[in-house]
């Protein structure tokens, strides 16, 4: 890595560990009975992400919403697919349990033998497209926004939007100052979200940001464009129907893949 590189990969691993300790502190009552924070358990896989994939800038930043059971919750790595996590990203670490695991949901690490569709879908997107990690992490990076995976008693997952209320505002509160951190060591010319969900958050922690000129330091930064594509969740009829080229064509239409 760079002088630039290293500072930025520093600032985002200083970022997701503050982010972890915040939402650590945090209580979830029913229906959610087990809360998985893989940046806890699976710190070392996430802090390889960072250190080999962190460009010293990111033209676009994707935004996920939260880690899949059988994605990051495995593997520590946005939408962690595990095959794509291990065979195309090169990343190997060991992941250690949640503090309570829930015995539908056991975390495997990459030793796991389930696919989680979504993260399959959008790394296989880039790996098409770009060849080598290398090719694309050189203008693109990947995070979620909340880092926390919700599960019901029956095994059932519980997305961040669908919180009480009184859950989602100091979660939304830490991830919304997480998220300001991670644009500003990366200053993107767009953020991505991956989903409805994802544009909303988005949009909200960079509500007095977004198209305006920053001129706090030295060098002047236009603030980032804010954009959408299709969620690759086997959910989504949309999705299975040519999730990559209707993403593909959604990034060629907003200008920012050409």
């Amino acid at each position: 890595m760079g002088d630039a590189t290293d500072a930025v990969a520093g600032a985002l691993e200083e970022a997701a560990a503050d982010l972890c300790e915040n939402v650590d502190r945090l209580s979830f009552g029913p229906p959610v009975t087990h809360v998985y924070n893989p940046l806890s358990y699976a710190w070392e896989a996430h802090r390889r992400y960072i250190r080999s994939f962190a460009p010293g800038g990111a033209r676009i930043v994707f935004i996920g919403m939260n880690p899949g059971p059988w994605g990051m919750a495995q593997t520590g790595v946005p939408f962690g697919e595990v095959g794509a996590v291990r065979d195309w990203l090169g990343i190997s670490a060991k992941v250690l349990a949640p503090r309570k695991a829930h015995p539908k949901r056991p975390v495997l690490g990459l030793h796991t033998e389930r696919s989680e569709v979504s993260g399959r879908r959008l790394w296989g997107l880039f790996r098409q497209r770009y060849g080598t990690p290398q090719q694309f992490f050189s203008e693109h990076f990947v995070a979620n926004y909340c880092p926390l995976l919700f599960l019901e008693d029956s095994g059932r997952n519980r997305t961040p939007d669908k919180l009480a209320a009184a859950e989602r505002a100091p979660l939304f509160e830490a991830c919304d100052a997480h998220l300001r951190r991670l644009v500003a060591a990366l200053r993107p010319h767009w953020v991505i979200g991956v989903g409805a969900f994802a544009e909303t958050r988005v949009r909200a922690a960079l509500a007095d940001t977004e198209g305006a000129e920053r001129t706090a330091d030295a060098e002047h930064h236009r603030a980032p464009s804010v954009g959408r594509i299709l969620h690759p969740s086997p959910a989504s009829p949309r999705a299975n129907q040519g999730w990559a080229q209707a993403a593909t064509e959604e990034l060629v239409e907003m200008g920012v893949w050409d």
